[in-house]
């Protein structure tokens, strides 16, 4: 009997110090830190999913960001370097770019298993990144997104005869935001990739709808294997997580043959097409990187997986914070009336520098969207740290930069709680706060999104659509503050966006 208790308290103390034994990474490397819970780390809900991480995050930033550049942190076993300096962020994104080439995320997906999404750009290292960058940007120019403005006006009209409709149907819950926005980038972007409408406003929508409504939802496979990594960090080595299940890849590849043999049959056979869009631009460029179709495939996926949560969010937070603010509400669409055209929308040139929109919007990305940037080093550097010594950040190591903290920061952005756009009215302002670390909603530097442009003007020319013809009110099935759903990475509200829509005449 004693025996037994001896070798199960010796069990328990090597399970323990097992357990711990990481906990002096950044003790060893001289950086300071909040110490360490068993299991969570610094981050309390890790395992319950009962509060959005962020809010984890934000109690460091807020008691180290006076006294320290960065500061150790641990998601359960693993360390974390989290950047507390606006200015340090800057650095990370651009000046030190080389040093904090790719994000977290490409680490953990591999191409063998998840073809599609480790071909994303997002999630590309090194020179296949930059390759990859370089072909893209071409076809995302401000002339490229004018010339699929006809169909983005197109979109909104169909959207406008959605809401009419739902109106007549009158819910009492209102509509919801998320779902509305969601249809809107669906029918946008599978019309502007790849020349097919989703029928996203029709009694019959297309699957491809309920494909992007789960697009990234992850199974229980997925989570035990996150879980285990960040109990056994050397387990990222042999597990790879495929964030695109099988089904959602086969649904998506086989959707998209038809369009891509027709267009690739057209341009056999020297057809004149006078359609601009994504596909056509990859297909082009496909002998020059000796794409086969699965790699076009990969490439033109990349526009949809980028339209799958942060455009629709964009739209719908916007309405939200509009809805709550009829001073704001009713300033823009003055604005909007002004330079209304006879067709009832705005040009696509003054659409893209409206000054008033643009602060609406942009006050919208603050307040929600990104919630922190997850970079990796990939080449070790040596940091100073106010009020500690230099230190070494060994490549391999994860950097967090809590990109929602310094927007909330009232050091930086005064009534940080309150949708406030007047504070992007001044010129350069976005600009400014850019420079400073202090605005990374698209991230900065030479990884700033691709598709920032193309995702705001489509933003933007829905907002116009929906404020020139409606009224917009919160629905009381709407959370007043604005709590972030745990469920998601992304800065969701909790609970959902819920809209009332009155037509005006």
């Amino acid at each position: 009997m004693l025996v037994t208790l001896i070798l199960l308290g010796l069990v328990v103390f090597l399970g323990y110090k097992f357990l711990i034994w990481n906990y002096d990474y950044w003790r060893k490397r001289k950086v300071p830190g909040p110490k360490p819970a068993l299991f969570t780390g610094n981050y309390p809900h890790l395992f319950t999913g009962k509060q959005h991480p962020v809010y984890a995050v934000n109690e460091i930033y807020r008691k180290y960001k006076n006294d320290y550049d960065a500061v150790g942190i641990y998601i359960s076993r693993m360390p974390q370097l989290l950047i507390v300096n606006p200015d340090l962020a800057h650095r990370v994104f651009v000046s030190n770019f080389k040093n904090f080439h790719d994000n977290e995320i490409s680490a953990l997906v591999v191409e063998k298993s998840d073809y599609i999404f480790a071909n994303n750009i997002f999630s590309m290292t090194g020179d296949a990144w930059k390759e990859r960058r370089s072909d893209i940007t071409p076809g995302l120019t401000i002339s490229r997104i004018k010339s699929v403005y006809p169909v983005t006006n197109q979109v909104c009209k169909k959207m406008t005869e959605y809401i009419k409709k739902q109106i007549r149907i009158a819910p009492k819950d209102g509509l919801n935001g998320k779902d509305l926005s969601l249809c809107f980038t669906t029918e946008m972007v599978t019309d502007c990739v790849l020349g097919l409408g989703a029928q996203s406003f029709t009694d019959n929508p297309t699957p491809v709808m309920a494909k992007m409504r789960n697009l990234f939802r992850q199974d229980l496979p997925f989570l035990i294997n996150t879980i285990a990594m960040a109990l056994f960090p050397p387990l990222r080595r042999i597990i790879r997580l495929r964030f695109l299940s099988k089904t959602i890849v086969e649904f998506f590849v086989r959707f998209m043959e038809t369009p891509l043999e027709e267009r690739q049959k057209h341009i056999s056979a020297g057809a004149n097409i006078n359609r601009v869009d994504m596909l056509g631009y990859i297909i082009q460029l496909s002998p020059k990187r000796n794409m086969d179709s699965l790699k076009i495939t990969a490439c033109t996926m990349s526009f949809l997986l980028d339209g799958d949560d942060t455009p629709p969010s964009l739209l719908s937070n916007t309405l939200l914070l509009l809805g709550r603010n009829p001073q704001g509400h009713q300033r823009l669409r003055e604005e909007l009336s002004e330079h209304l055209c006879d067709q009832g929308f705005i040009d696509f040139d003054k659409l893209v520098d409206l000054p008033y929109l643009n602060a609406c919007v942009h006050e919208s990305i603050r307040i929600f969207l990104t919630a922190v940037s997850s970079k990796l080093c990939t080449e070790s550097i040596e940091l100073s740290n106010r009020n500690g010594p230099n230190f070494t950040v060994e490549k391999g190591t994860v950097v967090l930069v809590p990109i929602t903290c310094f927007m909330y920061d009232d050091d930086h952005f005064p009534n940080a709680n309150e949708y406030n756009p007047e504070r992007f009215l001044k010129p350069d302002s976005i600009k400014k706060y850019r420079d400073q670390g202090l605005f990374l909603g698209f991230g900065d530097g030479p990884r700033i999104c691709i598709g920032m442009r193309f995702g705001l003007a489509q933003a933007k020319a829905a907002l116009v659509e929906i404020l020139v013809n409606f009224d917009v009110s919160v629905n009381a099935r709407t959370r007043k503050d604005n709590l972030y759903d745990p469920k998601n990475l992304l800065s969701t509200l909790e609970g959902g966006i819920w809209l009332d829509f009155a037509a005006r005449s």
